[in-house]
């Protein structure tokens, strides 16, 4: 069984230039694209315990800021056992994060995603 710790160097700029899309666009107020590049976010970084708990809290904190109770709820639960479940590589690939997702179910990824983590020299 491997375990992961930290996201690789390559991939972080991608999980990191989708957390910054998600700031300016939450800070304009379009707070449909910042969830997507939130989705995105989580995506690149389920596999890395750090990564995927911090997607998680601001997932968190976009459901206290569009007021919805299933989502804080659902991030709550997912911020208590996601971080442990990619510390052991048990993810389930492709998942958005989001509460309006199974958290365990496993989706195929965008082709662009896909793209990404080939270019980081990642498996998914």
């Amino acid at each position: 069984m491997k375990l992961y710790t930290t996201l690789p160097y390559k991939l972080r700029e991608y999980y990191l230039n989708e957390l910054n899309l998600y700031r300016y666009e939450y800070n304009k107020g379009n707070l449909q694209i910042a969830w997507h590049h939130l989705e995105r976010a989580h995506i690149l970084g389920q596999r890395y315990p750090v990564a995927h708990t911090y997607v998680h809290w601001k997932m968190l904190q976009f459901g206290f800021k569009i007021k919805s109770v299933k989502e804080v709820l659902g991030q709550i639960t997912r911020l208590i056992f996601g971080g442990v479940k990619s510390f052991v590589g048990h993810v389930p690939v492709g998942n958005s994060g989001g509460s309006n997702v199974p958290p365990l179910k496993p989706f195929p990824i965008e082709k662009e995603l896909l793209e990404i983590f080939e270019k980081a020299g990642v498996n998914e």
